[in-house]
């Protein structure tokens, strides 16, 4: 048994290394609104289709459906960050959930990477949302959906701040129409 536990303890010394460089994205963003407000923008369906996309099915618990459609009308599987789970909430606080690439990084997208958003009362009237996405693989299309995300992640939280700044939802109306089937 002792010896048992002392060779986990030198691969978990031997593997310390390769944690500490884990690659991974973060990203904040101080939003012109209160805690609660930008809570249920992350945390609900209706929250998300406020800044993030078109179309959303969040349900905030974990193992809750965390489904994100950029594309509502493509096949099934195609649609976004389809088919993720919510990992663990804290209300008003966190939410984490799985992520995958995008359709056009098909090898990547096979698998899932885990992303953690975190919010804090800056003031009455501003929070600050921190972003950290991570369990990268390396090379191929990792590295393409890497530099994809460390882009995209910036856009999406620009629209959180613009939703606020505008006391308005984002329409998605007429990039749904560039969309639909002709």
């Amino acid at each position: 048994m002792k010896q048992t536990l002392a060779l986990l303890c030198l691969l978990w010394g031997l593997a310390m290394p390769t944690l500490a460089e884990e690659r991974s994205i973060y990203k904040t963003a101080v939003v012109a609104a209160p805690v609660d407000a930008v809570w249920k923008a992350w945390s609900t369906s209706e929250g998300i289709q406020s800044f993030f996309a078109p179309e959303a099915i969040v349900e905030a618990k974990p193992l809750g459906r965390f489904s994100i459609h950029f594309n509502p009308y493509a096949a099934p599987g195609l649609k976004g960050a389809d088919d993720m789970i919510v990992l663990g909430v804290q209300e008003g606080k966190m939410i984490s959930f799985t992520w995958n690439a995008p359709p056009h990084l098909a090898e990547a997208r096979k698998q899932r990477t885990s992303v953690v958003v975190r919010m804090k009362a800056v003031s009455e009237k501003e929070t600050e949302v921190s972003l950290f996405h991570s369990g990268w693989g390396d090379g191929g299309q990792w590295d393409d959906t890497y530099k994809y995300f460390d882009s995209a992640w910036g856009r999406v939280l620009a629209n959180l701040q613009k939703r606020f700044l505008e006391d308005k939802p984002i329409d998605w109306t007429p990039f749904l129409e560039r969309l639909k089937p002709k």
